[in-house]
């Protein structure tokens, strides 16, 4: 589905190879500065950077911006809102295709349908975040756009509660099984122990580490990775991460 080969952008992530398979859950995991948005960015095509991405046996500079617009969504770590009401800006996202039940379906899972007339700027922290994710998943429903491959997401969970991160969870759970390729950032290290497929752990502008979440969410590893030491429990027979004290 994704395929990197050597790449890297000067001064800030290191050469880098990896496959993404259609369906995966993978999750970028690593202290902050660690390089995790930026090769979020170079994935979705809008950082400048070394070596080769390909998408769907394509390389990424190969591709035009709206068929890039069909193929993958981008949901940046932090977007500043503009001044339109939350329909218009929905609307942006969704191409030529009207909304339909999918839509509403989705507005009523993440909570906004009382929203839509609302400027953006009058949205709390979380409704903002949760207009964005609204906006990603609509324009990567394969239900809508056939030709939805990739969902790129950084700390998706952000300014959410636990209920709406379960909601979104479910969100992402549907698209992989769909066939979607979702690569997200995150720092709920359990969540990714329990969730994940696959986990590239970052230190310094470095994948350090790739593989299964099982082999790679290790307490010595982990510890490594953040200088604090971290031990593996057991709870109601699934695994649980703790920061030592």
């Amino acid at each position: 589905m994704l395929s990197l080969k050597d790449a890297a952008v000067p001064g800030r992530l290191a050469s880098f190879s990896a496959e993404v398979a259609t369906g995966t859950l993978l999750h970028l995991v690593g202290p902050n500065g660690a390089g995790k948005s930026s090769l979020l960015a170079l994935m979705a095509g809008l950082l400048p950077g070394e070596g080769e991405i390909r998408l769907c046996a394509r390389p990424l500079s190969a591709w035009r911006a709206p068929a890039l617009a069909r193929a993958r969504a981008w949901l940046p770590q932090q977007v500043a809102p503009g001044f339109m009401p939350v329909y218009h800006y929905l609307r942006l996202h969704l191409g030529d295709a009207p909304p339909d039940a999918s839509v509403a379906a989705l507005l009523e899972q993440l909570q906004l349908q009382d929203k839509l007339a609302r400027p953006l700027t009058q949205l709390s922290g979380g409704e903002w975040q949760r207009v964005r994710l609204a906006a990603v998943l609509a324009q990567i429903d394969p239900s809508r756009n056939p030709d939805a491959r990739v969902l790129l997401l950084d700390e998706p969970m952000t300014g959410l509660d636990i209920a709406q991160q379960q909601a979104v969870h479910s969100l992402i759970v549907e698209r992989c099984r769909a066939g979607i390729a979702v690569i997200a950032s995150s720092h709920d290290l359990n969540h990714t122990l329990r969730h994940a497929d696959s986990v590239w752990l970052m230190a310094q502008g470095r994948v350090v580490a790739q593989g299964a979440a099982e082999a790679i969410m290790t307490p010595a590893r982990l510890s490594d990775l953040y200088a604090i030491p971290f031990r593996q429990l057991e709870l109601d027979g699934r695994p649980l991460l703790t920061a030592q004290p």
